[in-house]
């Protein structure tokens, strides 16, 4: 996963003009049903942040790309829930995440459309929520609104640590290279943190779906 991080990050610091495009399609993919379990979109949002805080990237572009792809994601996973209907869940592999989809069905069943909200910042919810409200077959157009609304909130919240640092350390003065390193330096040290607590929460909800005691089961 580092080595992935490092390859999409550098590609975005070189080809500056493909930095929206980029983010896009990585929000998209988080946003996807299954894929966005194994995409960690979040910590490069925090990379782009620190980018257009010290000026390198424009923010409006970055924004404004993040957000349909994060909509568009959604939007998927809406329609392949609403065409497969509840078979989706007793399938591969979603069969394998028996836990995460309990827990998209209770925020659904208990929030509504606030739960298309809820599901944007809790994680492994993030890919199933939408298809879950697709199955309880959710109004289209109350889910759309929801998810444009909600896409439009993550994305800024995501960028704003990174950007947050950016400023600060272009504050601090931007002609001498040690405040680079520096920046590089508190970037990766967020990343790193982020990356192990998303793998942690990760690894929890795979044991958590697994069955808890196979001899019991086949007796």
């Amino acid at each position: 996963m580092d080595q992935y991080i490092k390859i999409v990050s550098t590609f975005i610091e070189t080809h500056q003009e493909w930095a929206g495009l980029t983010l896009g399609l990585l929000a998209m993919g988080e946003s996807l049903l299954i894929i966005g379990l194994a995409i960690p979109a979040t910590a490069l949002m925090l990379l782009v942040g620190g980018l257009v805080g010290n000026g390198t990237l424009e923010p409006l572009p970055i924004i404004a790309w993040g957000i349909a792809g994060a909509a568009l994601g959604d939007a998927i996973s809406y329609f392949i829930g609403r065409l497969l209907g509840p078979k989706i869940v007793r399938s591969w592999p979603l069969n394998k995440q028996r836990r995460t989809v309990a827990r998209a069905r209770y925020f659904f069943h208990k929030y509504g459309v606030l739960s298309i909200f809820a599901g944007r910042f809790l994680g492994p919810l993030r890919a199933v929520v939408p298809s879950v409200a697709g199955v309880m077959k959710m109004p289209h157009w109350r889910f759309q609104i929801a998810n444009v609304l909600s896409a439009a909130l993550w994305i800024p919240l995501m960028l704003m640590p990174g950007y947050l640092t950016g400023r600060s350390v272009d504050a601090l003065g931007s002609n001498n290279t040690n405040f680079s390193v520096l920046f590089s330096g508190v970037l990766s040290v967020v990343l790193a943190v982020w990356i192990a607590r998303a793998m942690m929460r990760k690894r929890q909800i795979s044991s958590a779906d697994q069955p808890r005691n196979k001899s019991k089961t086949d007796r």
